[in-house]
Formats: structure tokens, sequence, C-alpha cells
């Protein structure tokens, strides 16, 4: 039997979970960007984007906004359908097999020969958002070409306006950014001819 005093702490308990409960999580993914510049050519190029590497603040299950110059927003119900250590290297493969017209360009080794492939890294040292607009994306990478050649590294820092309000259009904007980032890889794979 419960005492009649703990019965109104009980029920606002209740109410509260029950408030909590009826919150429903939204899910967000990036997207292959179909680019500008695809570059047309009947050369199967073989690209493997490995791991990438992301800061441990947005190494997590919800998005992550930026609340001012010293202040971070965690979001508990606007979160990725997937870790972004999962979404951004394929992304970034999407891309890349896009702007080199080739359907050669993989997370994980094709079969056949691996050694005969590009091998691409990443490491994302930021990864910004201020909603309603833009996001700044700022991503080293290197490069390993085929058998022993010196790899070709770089860093992308791009700042991709919202076109529009909410998560959506911030997670829109990231795989703008990124469709930018994988243009820059591109060239490093493929250099434009010389004129």
């Amino acid at each position: 039997m419960i005492r009649p005093s703990l019965r109104p702490a009980i029920v606002l308990v209740v109410a509260m979970l029950a408030g909590c409960a009826s919150q429903k999580s939204d899910f967000y993914t990036l997207s292959v960007e179909a680019p500008s510049d695809t570059t047309r050519s009947t050369e199967m190029i073989s690209v493997v984007v490995g791991a990438v590497t992301v800061p441990e603040l947005i190494d997590r299950p919800q998005i992550v906004i930026r609340g001012g110059a010293n202040q971070v927003d965690i979001d508990e119900f606007a979160r990725w359908a997937e870790p972004l250590k999962s979404q951004i290297p394929r992304v970034i493969a999407g891309d890349l097999a896009l702007v080199l017209n080739s359907p050669r360009v993989s997370v994980y080794p094709i079969a056949g020969d691996s050694a005969g492939a590009f091998r691409v890294r990443t490491d994302v040292e930021r990864f910004d958002a201020v909603p309603g607009e833009s996001v700044t994306v700022d991503v080293m990478w290197s490069v390993s070409p085929p058998g022993k050649g010196r790899p070709i590294s770089g860093r992308t820092t791009v700042r991709e306006p919202c076109t529009g309000p909410g998560y959506g259009a911030l997670v829109a904007a990231w795989s703008r950014a990124l469709a930018t980032v994988s243009r820059d890889i591109a060239s490093a794979i493929r250099p434009a001819p010389a004129l």
C-alpha cells in the first residue's frame, strides 16, 4: 500500500517519464553529392578510402552544433543514423566515384589487385555548424598512389552556407562540403591535364 503522502511524487515522476518518452528522435545521414566537374575517362581507377579520424567531440550519436566561441550544443533528439566514422568515408568514396567516373572506388578493397589502388586517408580536424548560417569542414587528407609512389597530402577547409533552417539543412551543407573535399582529393589522384 502506497502512503498518501508519496502519491503526488509518484504521479509527478510517472508524468515526467511519459513526457520524455513522447519526444521522438530524428535521424540524419550524410549524402553523396553530384559534382559539377565530373572527369570523363575510360581509364579505370581503383581507390580505397580508408578509415577516418574525427574529433572526440563529434564522435557521438547526437549532432553537435556550435553554440558560441566556447560552447557547443548537443541535441539528444537530433542524431546521426550511423557513426560519422562510417558515414564520412562512405560519402567521400561515393563522391570520388562520381568525380573520377570510376565504379572501382570503395571503403573496402575490391576483389583483384588491391596493390594497384590509390589509398586515401582523411583526418577531420573540424566539423562545425552554426544553425541557419553555415557549416565548416576542415579535413587533412593524403593519397598514396599504387606501388611505391610518394604520398600526396593536402588540406581542404570549406565553409558551406545553409539553405534553410533545421538540422536537415545543416546535414545537406555538410554533404556539399564533403563533396568539395572529395574534388580536392580527386585532383591529387588524377591531376588536371596540362594545357
